[in-house]
């Protein structure tokens, strides 16, 4: 029998474990894979001469020794889309575009090998191309997926590259796209540039240097950080969450709780280099920077204003409220920031705020000044309670009295014999009709005095 439940007590510290490790594994981010997309040029226009050969022959041979290397990169696909390659010109045919090897594992040589077999023979349909490849990229919920377009001509099929590649991005299907102009020349580059990153090859050595980048680009994420500054323009400000939007699609594309590391610096975050940023810092009110742009290989600091100080809620002596709140607005406008719970310190961007605090009758605070690393501590009143009696269901109405004018703060509840009201100091009446009377002439008024911690005991009879 000893032996049995030993064996139990292993097999289970062994499940144990193994759920640790489960859990310990759950955690891990998963790197997201890379896609990309090479959409080749193969229009006539290629035949044309380029240093040492044909364009051609000298954009395949530079192509595929890229390709060698990147068969060897892990957490990569690839795929080839190719245009100008299946109809002769003239006459013009602009649909000539094909996916010639999808996506999937391993596709480094079948790409090279298609790439070999390539005549050109065609025109330019970039615009139809970029527009077809949007169905090139399988679904996928942690890909990035990019296109680099490898062309020696501009459009000539009266498409909208411009606006097709905006519509991918913006969709987000794809990551800004690169573009490699072979022999194009700078004049070019304008009408690229709102296609995607452009790169002009005016030789073989830069368009040799210009994949390399590109696939650097591509692959590689870089580091950055985020500088949360007080009033000093000192990076003190932490712990408060961030959000990355890509800026051009409004996809959110990180959230980070924003920390100080051991040496009391910023955390360094690893990004994707590619596209444009909006962060939001998620501090009360929020702060937000637009059009931050990263280079890849290079560590990029980020410096956003972001003082803040807290803001503490009491009342004065001991409290009758059992969950006393105030509405939180900035100084002269109506959007309500928080509702702050007292005795709870919340932190806010140093300024001046509105409060309406939550009491009977509602207190207007103004010009609250929350100041850089510094508690404001705000106190009302201490409340007082007022016990109504009746003797049967009725009608009725608490109303404050101020500068001789009456307003009413609390409806009597129908059928309650006894309500316990705390209430702010102040004078106040009470009016109450009993349901069974159904005169107005038997309504019953009553002037009260709230103090500060005192109680007062009102018959409605």
């Amino acid at each position: 029998m000893k032996s049995l439940s030993t064996l139990k007590f292993l097999i289970l510290l062994a499940c144990l474990g193994f759920a640790q490790i489960s859990f310990a594994q759950s955690k891990e981010i998963k790197p997201p894979k890379t896609r990309i997309l090479f959409m080749f040029d193969a229009s006539q226009s290629m035949f044309g001469r380029w240093q040492t050969g044909v364009k051609m022959e000298v954009a395949k041979k530079l192509l595929s020794n890229l390709l060698d290397s990147l068969a060897r990169v892990d957490n990569l696909e690839l795929a080839l889309r190719c245009y100008g390659h299946q109809s002769k010109f003239p006459p013009q045919d602009c649909k000539d575009t094909k996916l010639e090897v999808p996506f999937g594992p391993n596709t480094a040589l079948r790409i090279k090998n298609r790439i070999n077999e390539l005549e050109p023979r065609g025109t330019t349909p970039i615009a139809y191309s970029l527009e077809k490849s949007g169905d090139d990229f399988p679904p996928c919920s942690n890909c990035r997926n990019i296109i680099i377009l490898i062309t020696d001509g501009i459009e000539e099929c009266s498409g909208d590259p411009c606006a097709v590649s905006a519509a991918l991005q913006k969709n987000g299907i794809v990551l800004k796209p690169f573009v490699i102009g072979v022999g194009l020349g700078v004049d070019i580059k304008k009408q690229f540039e709102c296609v995607g990153t452009y790169y002009d090859a005016a030789n073989e050595s830069q368009f040799h240097t210009v994949l390399n980048v590109v696939i650097s680009q591509a692959l590689n994420s870089t580091t950055m950080q985020v500088n949360l500054l007080d009033i000093s323009q000192k990076p003190t400000e932490t712990n408060v969450a961030m959000t990355f939007y890509d800026e051009f699609s409004g996809r959110i594309n990180y959230n980070f709780v924003h920390t100080l590391n051991h040496r009391g610096n910023p955390d360094t975050l690893q990004i994707d280099p590619l596209g444009t940023y909006k962060i939001v810092v998620h501090t009360t009110p929020p702060v937000e920077q637009d059009s931050i742009s990263l280079v890849a290989g290079k560590h990029t600091v980020v410096g956003i204003d972001a003082p803040q100080g807290f803001l503490l809620l009491k009342t004065g002596g001991r409290s009758e409220y059992k969950n006393l709140q105030a509405i939180v607005r900035k100084k002269g406008e109506m959007n309500t920031l928080m509702v702050q719970s007292f005795d709870e310190p919340e932190k806010y961007i140093i300024g001046d705020y509105d409060l309406e605090v939550l009491t009977l009758p509602r207190l207007y605070l103004n010009d609250i000044q929350v100041s850089q690393s510094h508690t404001t501590t705000v106190s009302i009143p201490q409340a007082g309670i007022v016990n109504v009696l009746k003797k049967g269901p009725g009608y009725g109405n608490i109303c404050i009295e101020e500068n001789n004018e009456l307003k009413s703060i609390y409806t009597l509840k129908e059928n309650y014999l006894q309500e316990n009201i705390v209430l702010q100091p102040g004078r106040y009446r009470i009016f109450f009709r009993p349901k069974s009377s159904k005169e107005s002439i038997y309504t019953i008024e009553k002037q009260i005095k709230v103090e500060s911690g005192g109680s007062v005991i009102v018959q409605l009879f």
